[in-house]
Formats: C-alpha cells, sequence, structure tokens
C-alpha cells in the first residue's frame, strides 16, 4: 500500500504531479469511433463542440489486422485537430494482457499526449492493473515532457473487478472514473443474457393472485400483471457509491441495440438518477438522447433554485408547494444546481434554458469582423 503521504508524488522522475482532484467537465455522452474507419474519422472534425467526449477506440470492434492502423490513425486525428475547450479526446486501449497495449501507450502518449485527456482501460481487475498504468504513464510523461498528467479510466467488466471496485476507484489520483461494460461483464458472471445492456423481459416480478375471480377460475394461472426489473441496478448503483466515496464519476456503459431508442433513453435515465453523469454512444443517434437525459430538465433547475433561496443559510425547514424542505433537500437541489452551471458554462442554449451565466460570445461588432 502506498503511503498517504506520497499519493500525490509523481511515480517518474520528471512527470507532471498527479491532480488533487479530478476536472468536473461535462461528460454527458463518450462517443466511441474507430480511428482505422476513414468514413468514421473524416467526421470527427465536425463533432468537434457538440459533443462533450470523443473517443478512438483500439480495442473491441477493431480487429487485429486494423490494431495499428487505428492506433496511427487516432495519432493522425489527434495532431491534425483541435479539440477547444468543450471536447475531450479520450481513447480506450487494448485489454493489458493483450500483445498492443504496451504500443499503444507508448505511442499515444510519446506522439499525442498533449491532446490526450483520458485513457480508458478494459477489463480492470484491480488496484493492480492501475497501479501498472500509472508507473507507465508516469514514466513515458516524462519522457514526452508533458506538463498534465492524462487520467485513467476504468471499465468494470469482470466480477473480479466489480468485487473490488472501491480499491480501483482509489487506486491512483489518476483515476477520472469507471464506465460499466455490461456485456463482458453479464458473461462473466455467466448471467443469462445476451443483450448488451438494458433490461430483460425474462428478469421480473409478477403480481400476486387475485382473490375473488368467480368459480372456477385459478388465481394462479389467472393472467396477472408483471413489472420488468432493471438488471444492472445493483452493479450501478455499488459502482457510483465507489466512484463519490474517491471523487471520481461514474458512468453508464454501451446501450447495444440502436435501433430502440425509447429503452436507450430509459437506461440512460435510470443511470442519471442513480448518479451516473453520462454514458456511452455507439451511433450518433445517442448522442442526442444521452444529451438530453444527463442535462438536468429546466423545471428541476428552477425548483432547485427556488428551494436554495427559501432554505436561507441552510439550516431548519421550510414549506413549499405543500412539501417540506431541508438541510437534507438542499444538499440534492445543490448537486442539480452545479451541474446546471457546469453545462450551462459551455452551452449557450443550456445557459438560457437554465438562466445561467452564458459562455462569452462575439459582440456585434466583432461578429461582424
Amino acid at each position: 500500500m502506498r503511503s498517504p503521504k506520497d499519493f500525490f508524488s509523481p511515480l517518474a522522475v520528471g512527470a507532471p504531479a498527479p491532480v488533487r482532484e479530478v476536472p468536473a467537465r461535462p461528460s454527458r455522452m463518450i462517443h466511441f469511433f474507430d480511428p482505422s474507419n476513414e468514413k468514421m474519422a473524416a467526421k470527427i472534425p465536425s463533432m468537434v463542440g457538440s459533443v462533450d467526449v470523443l473517443l478512438g477506440n483500439l480495442e473491441d470492434a477493431v480487429k487485429a489486422d486494423k490494431k495499428e492502423a487505428a492506433r496511427q490513425g487516432l495519432v493522425d486525428i489527434a495532431k491534425a485537430t483541435d479539440f477547444g475547450d468543450s471536447t475531450q479526446l479520450w481513447t480506450r486501449v487494448n485489454s493489458l494482457d493483450s500483445p498492443w497495449v504496451l504500443d499503444d501507450l507508448i505511442t499515444l502518449v510519446t506522439e499525442i499526449g498533449d491532446k490526450l485527456d483520458v485513457i480508458m482501460v478494459p477489463k480492470v481487475q484491480g488496484p493492480e492493473d492501475i497501479h501498472y498504468v500509472d508507473r507507465i504513464l508516469a514514466q513515458l510523461e516524462a519522457r514526452a515532457g508533458l506538463t498534465r498528467p492524462i487520467l485513467v479510466h476504468a471499465i468494470l467488466e469482470t466480477a473480479r473487478g466489480m468485487a473490488n471496485v472501491e480499491a480501483i476507484a482509489g487506486a491512483s489520483p489518476r483515476m477520472q472514473g469507471i464506465s460499466l461494460g455490461p456485456a463482458d461483464l453479464a458473461a462473466d458472471r455467466r448471467m443469462k443474457t445476451t443483450r448488451v445492456g438494458g433490461g430483460h423481459p425474462g428478469y421480473l416480478v409478477r403480481q400476486d393472485p387475485a382473490k375473488d375471480l368467480g368459480e372456477g377460475v385459478d388465481p394462479v394461472t389467472a393472467e396477472r400483471t408483471t413489472y420488468q426489473q432493471d438488471l444492472w441496478h445493483y452493479t450501478i448503483a455499488r459502482m457510483v457509491d465507489a466512484c463519490a466515496m474517491h471523487g471520481i464519476f461514474p458512468y453508464y456503459g454501451p446501450f447495444g441495440d440502436i435501433k430502440d431508442v425509447v429503452a436507450c433513453e430509459d437506461q440512460f435515465r435510470n443511470a442519471f438518477l442513480l448518479g451516473c453523469v453520462g454514458t456511452w454512444s455507439l451511433h450518433p443517434v445517442q448522442i442526442e438522447i444521452a444529451k438530453r437525459v444527463f442535462s438536468p430538465s429546466a423545471e428541476d433547475v428552477a425548483h432547485a433554485r427556488r428551494v436554495k433561496e427559501a432554505m436561507g443559510d441552510g439550516t431548519g425547514a421550510v414549506m413549499l408547494d405543500g412539501k417540506m424542505e431541508d438541510d437534507a433537500s438542499l444538499k440534492q437541489c445543490l448537486v442539480i444546481l452545479e451541474l446546471a452551471d457546469r453545462l450551462g458554462s459551455n452551452d449557450p442554449e443550456l445557459a438560457a434554458l437554465y438562466a445561467v451565466d452564458a459562455p462569452d460570445a462575439p459582440d456585434a461588432e466583432g461578429a461582424a469582423s
């Protein structure tokens, strides 16, 4: 175990000092793209500014014979693109037991480390995996002369990783967040579902048998209402707690059924309500869903502001619209207001919707010139 005194010391001579607080930048959608796909790569510059996170994927969905092309494609895109202040560039490297991951880290950090915000590590089993990446990144950052550390994001894709989620969340000051990886986790747990995220019609509860249905009617076999349950409720809730405990951010992962936008929005909203700050998007249609779901509604922001104003110094209790609001209510409302301020500072439309200070825009004379 590293001494708490040394936790924020660089792990290599010449490496930048670790961050003491993870930057709270908007990351409602982490949009995956394959850098080896020329058609997909060509769209990236036009997505800057409208997508919170663009992630060059080097792992799953990239065939073995395309790995090197994907890595080089990401380098080329990063060098040629100005991502500005509103869009982050992330990557998902290959798994730590793969033959490609070392070259992924060496190439990306030394060539485009100044552009990379976060490296996503798949199939994290325990804190030892984060320690391994942590040390390598420090050495590479020192070699590249980077002045800020690249952060690390873990994916929960194994039962062992899930059992170690608290230790993973606190393994390094580089930890930015954790995402749920439902497909691999389902397989590792031997869950009996072939879906990538989302619910399952077989995972349900059934209404109790009714009484007095009449002579000759069996209440057990008579039609009863069923309610589909969320396969991922426990997993997401535990992941959220681990992230909150260590001051990092939890994310829902992929929702594989691209066409079912209704169920996708429901699953995203469940994750948002439980505490997740964002999700993955696998198709452009999911970008707008994530943007809508992971931004609080204008009504919620207005209510939160009313509670804050009514509570005064934050102690005691008040009645508002027939409901009691107290210090616990205020804390909930402050979460909404902080998120609204953060999102509004990057998005003029949301700033107007939430009635917060909008980002600076050129005046009429400056725009004309």
